[in-house]
């Protein structure tokens, strides 16, 4: 099954914040998602996931409009993690988790042992399964970052979206998270802040700017100085290793800018 975006713009009101955007994540794929801040991002996550409805064009979950598509029959093929998800309530790590099965449950389908042992492998996909009766506000940001992952493995889907998911977290937590992502046997499509995080983890890298879909392609072929100069007005110099995984080495001092951007979108 893929996931895929057609001709899609989305606005807010009357501003347009990403336009004409086509793209199609492949089965089995990590797909980055990269561009400055307000370049429509987090905008088209949300489009991405079934949670905006494009206001032009159309997204397409394997060969069906998701607009078709029921609320929970989505929920139970996208998992999404926003940027700020968090909650209040005072809940274990295992009643977290489990609020993943709620796309499955009814009236005439209460939960199961089936429903226990999915959320057991999810916390053990993540290596949580020892935490699974802490509560959730004694947790770190590193940990709930993985309960949330295990949250949205619990709806069992096709393909896991992560918005900006390391952020906030230290160097070891961030590359622990992503080496975890990577193993999973999902497709994923995460929105990165850190290019060279991009660089290391993702089959192919999507860059946008200013609400529009700039290039696709593999990190060696989307990484490059004169796009960084472009699109994030960086100095910078790409090196490739001997494995051919690329590494950008900035240069301090100068910001390489080539005039103002103006007009950046959320």
């Amino acid at each position: 099954m893929t996931l895929e975006l057609r001709n899609v713009g989305w606005n807010a009101g009357f501003k347009k914040i990403i336009s004409d955007v086509s793209l199609r994540v492949a089965p089995g794929e990590f797909l980055g998602l990269i561009g400055p801040n307000g370049s429509g991002k987090t905008s088209m996550m949300s489009v991405l996931a079934g949670i905006r409805a494009p206001s032009r064009g159309q997204a397409m979950l394997g060969d069906q409009p998701m607009k078709q598509i029921g609320r929970r029959n989505l929920a139970r093929q996208i998992g999404f993690v926003e940027q700020q998800a968090d909650t209040i309530d005072r809940i274990t790590v295992r009643e977290a988790v489990g609020l993943g099965r709620t796309p499955y449950l009814s009236l005439l389908t209460p939960w199961s042992e089936d429903d226990s042992e999915i959320v057991d492998q999810a916390l053990g996909s993540v290596e949580m399964r020892d935490m699974a009766d802490r509560m959730w506000h004694t947790l770190s940001g590193g940990e709930k970052q993985r309960v949330h992952i295990a949250r949205a493995l619990a709806q069992q889907p096709d393909f896991l979206l992560l918005d900006e998911p390391t952020n906030h977290l230290d160097i070891h937590h961030q590359l622990g998270l992503l080496e975890l992502v990577r193993a999973l046997p999902v497709t994923v499509v995460a929105a990165l802040h850190d290019l060279n995080h991009a660089a290391m983890f993702c089959d192919r890298i999507a860059m946008m700017d200013r609400g529009k879909l700039i290039a696709v392609g593999t990190p060696e072929q989307i990484l490059t100085s004169q796009n960084l100069r472009d699109v994030f007005g960086v100095a910078a110099d790409i090196e490739i290793d001997d494995q051919g995984r690329c590494h950008i080495r900035y240069h301090v001092g100068t910001s390489g800018h080539t005039g103002i951007k103006k007009d950046r979108v959320a």
